[in-house]
């Protein structure tokens, strides 16, 4: 069974399109799980922080949603940008084991928002950043607005253009 785990970087639309994805993969037989980054209340980055706290010990209570085969990031534009929770989350997670890379690797992206706009910076910017720390994000994104929310339909296609980018396990070589 694939593992998924859904990704929000607000509450608001975006929580609510994040829980529309859960529903839509779990018709889908996939194990998934929702990490809502907001409730996370990780302190803010930095190396001074990092001096006060153990990554690896922020990162511990949900590290098991990590685990994955896929990811999907569910975050709002903010000022032309990502929303700064996500940036705090990846820079944690990031130092959390040897390899910054790590957790994200070779892993599966779908990126998707709900912004008061047409959230094309947001996207652009999430699917560099994931491409940077090794992520294969897929083409198609999930763009829900105020005045065109996204359809059941529209959510199912992206969901199941993820599910088939995912590669099969490798048992041996």
């Amino acid at each position: 069974m694939k593992k998924i785990c859904v990704i929000t970087a607000s509450v608001g639309k975006n929580l609510e399109l994040a829980q529309a994805i859960v529903l839509i993969l779990k018709k889908h037989n996939v194990e998934v799980s929702l990490l809502n980054l907001v409730e996370l209340n990780l302190p803010l980055y930095s190396t001074t922080a990092e001096s006060h706290h153990k990554a690896e010990v922020l990162v511990a209570p949900f590290k098991d949603q990590l685990d994955v085969d896929a990811f999907i990031f569910v975050a709002p534009e903010y000022n032309g940008s990502t929303p700064p929770v996500f940036n705090n989350f990846l820079a944690w997670v990031s130092r959390s084991t040897k390899n910054w890379r790590d957790t994200f690797n070779s892993k599966t992206a779908m990126i998707a928002t709900s912004s008061a706009g047409h959230g094309s910076q947001v996207l652009s910017i999430i699917r560099m950043q994931l491409a940077f720390i090794g992520m294969n994000v897929i083409g198609r994104q999930l763009v829900s607005s105020y005045s065109k929310p996204a359809t059941e339909a529209e959510i199912e296609t992206n969901c199941l253009e993820l599910l088939k980018a995912i590669p099969a396990k490798v048992t041996s070589l």
